[in-house]
């Protein structure tokens, strides 16, 4: 019941910082997506802060403002406050507070007063909360805010409208509750830019079916609260939806996460998605740059290898102002499929996935794995750098299965889609799941959706985690059974085809074989009618 209305007065505050972009001409825009999730983030650090300094010193919980009883402490027992915090918890001193703002509102110059606060507490916590570049340079954790608005005599209306929001309700009680609860905050928070119209924010979010369906068979019910230590990577990580679920089912304090993206947007989004996630400590391992060209993390000069690695990457992309360049000696070994050619038509559809899919293979640890959303057109495909992956995936024995998805699980594509299960440990049978007739078709704006149930997303997982063959779903093969079929990774293909066949007497075969000529008859018969009526009707015609 807690996290139910602490999810409706979530959605109330996003709603009521939309109203105010709005009203002051930033409706829908990616300065209104900036705003909104900067002033939430300001909100949420204010509350974690107020919860742990709380659990320290317990009387701040009886003030009748813990605000101004921090305040009202000397430097030293504040700094002794700051330090036995957790280090996923951002220092903030007492002119950095909600409370502080809001009783300074009616100051000249509150939109820079604001600016300032909110710049120095990410100067201040700049170690713990900035998102690096490839290049190094880091990208802090608030904008100022108010120059978002272009006519400078609306800036502090605007910020005063803000801060009178933001003192409403607390997200404190909420941070004992599971984290799941954030899952559904983050995708509220994000929906209106996560449209197809115009595809900006679609690289931004993965299905919760596919999510689920990959950190299930990854981290089995069995290996929960076992595996510690670990590291996880998403060289295309977008907003961390797959990070997130996978940290979740290992235990966000007994990983690591590790990612690239080439998008800064989706960098900053997936920092905040760590921060309401309780993995902190994994922000100075968030990068923001092209993996293909600048992986960025190593061990010594060799590239990093990860216990676990998920992907949703793009599955196809212009690169071909930077294709040469990963075509030489030095990325041979990561790309040992080859690098796919500039076509002299549609740059804009070369495979990019392949690069994505062969750097995913080149980054696991001996043991590790890795899950991958594929178009399925991959995994029949008869020649070509498909063909050599999928080769070298059986002939190195690192395939653990295949799920062939429903047609529309991602609303923003056409493109029909499966789940590839790498395991370096997997030296037996392997599992293809065909699981395209599952799910119910859904409007989804403009678009048509296939949204599974949780039994049936239950079922996938079941199905594949026990290497069980179930007729027409599901078939468990020998690595030597796929080499022989051209190495074909779809269950279809593998299926046996099933011929029923019906005992008949003499007498029953003599009756049928009549009722088929009668028929024959009666037809031949019609269409003789048939040919009669349309000469005579053709020798009616006359030419006028």
């Amino acid at each position: 019941m807690v996290t139910q209305q602490f999810e409706q007065r979530t959605r109330e505050l996003i709603d009521s910082l939309k109203a105010i972009c709005a009203a002051y001409g930033l409706g829908n825009d990616g300065n209104e997506f900036k705003i909104i999730t900067q002033v939430f983030l300001y909100k949420f650090l204010n509350d974690k802060f107020a919860f742990e300094a709380k659990k320290i010193r317990p009387e701040l919980a009886t003030a009748e403002s813990w605000e101004a009883a921090i305040a009202a402490m000397s430097a030293d027992d504040i700094d002794m406050l700051q330090m036995q915090m957790g280090p996923d918890t951002a220092r903030l001193k007492p002119e950095h507070f909600i409370a502080h703002l809001f009783g300074r509102q009616n100051a000249p110059e509150f939109a820079k007063l604001f600016d300032d606060t909110l710049r120095d507490i990410a100067i201040t916590n700049n170690d713990i909360f900035a998102v690096k570049t490839d290049g190094g340079a880091k990208i802090t954790l608030f904008d100022r805010v108010s120059e978002f608005i272009t006519d400078p005599s609306k800036r502090d209306a605007f910020c005063r409208a803000v801060i009178n929001k933001l003192g409403d309700f607390s997200f404190e009680r909420i941070f004992n509750e599971k984290y799941d609860f954030y899952a559904a905050l983050f995708e509220y928070l994000i929906k209106d830019y996560n449209k197809d119209s115009g595809g900006k924010y679609a690289e931004y979010y993965t299905p919760h079916a596919v999510a689920k369906i990959m950190a299930a068979i990854l981290v089995p019910e069995g290996v929960r609260g076992k595996v510690n230590n670990v590291s996880c990577y998403d060289p295309s990580a977008g907003s961390g939806t797959l990070l997130m679920n996978i940290a979740h089912a290992i235990g966000e304090q007994r990983c690591s996460i590790y990612s690239q993206d080439i998008s800064q947007k989706s960098s900053s989004l997936l920092r905040l998605n760590l921060i309401l996630n309780n993995l902190v400590h994994s922000i100075p391992n968030i990068i923001q740059g092209n993996t293909m060209l600048h992986p960025y993390h190593r061990d010594g000069k060799a590239l990093k290898k990860f216990d676990y690695i998920v992907s949703n990457p793009p599955f196809k992309m212009d690169f071909s102002d930077f294709r040469n360049e990963l075509d030489t000696k030095e990325h041979q070994e990561r790309f040992f499929a080859g690098v796919p050619n500039i076509p002299k038509q549609a740059v804009d559809k070369m495979a990019i996935y392949q690069l994505f899919l062969q750097h995913i293979i080149y980054s696991l640890k001996p043991g590790g794995k890795a899950a991958v959303v594929v178009p399925t057109g991959f995994i029949t495909a008869q020649s070509g750098i498909d063909k050599g992956i999928r080769q070298h995936l059986v002939d190195n024995k690192m395939l653990a299965g295949v799920v062939s998805m429903p047609s529309n699980i991602f609303a923003t594509t056409g493109t029909n889609v499966s789940i590839l299960f790498i395991d370096a440990a997997n030296k037996a049978d392997v599992v293809l799941i065909d699981a395209s007739n599952l799910g119910i078709k859904v409007k989804d704006g403009k678009n048509q959706k296939t949204l599974l149930s949780t039994e049936e997303e239950d079922r996938i997982i079941a199905t594949f985690n026990a290497k069980q063959a179930v007729e027409d779903f599901s078939v468990v093969v020998s690595y030597a059974d796929i080499a022989a079929k051209n190495y074909s990774f779809s269950a279809g293909q593998y299926f046996e085809v099933k011929i029923e066949y019906s005992d008949l007497t003499p007498a029953q075969f003599a009756e049928k074989l009549e009722g088929f000529t009668d028929r024959l008859d009666a037809l031949f018969k019609e269409s003789s009618g048939l040919e009669q009526e349309i000469k005579k009707q053709l020798a009616g015609l006359r030419y006028e």
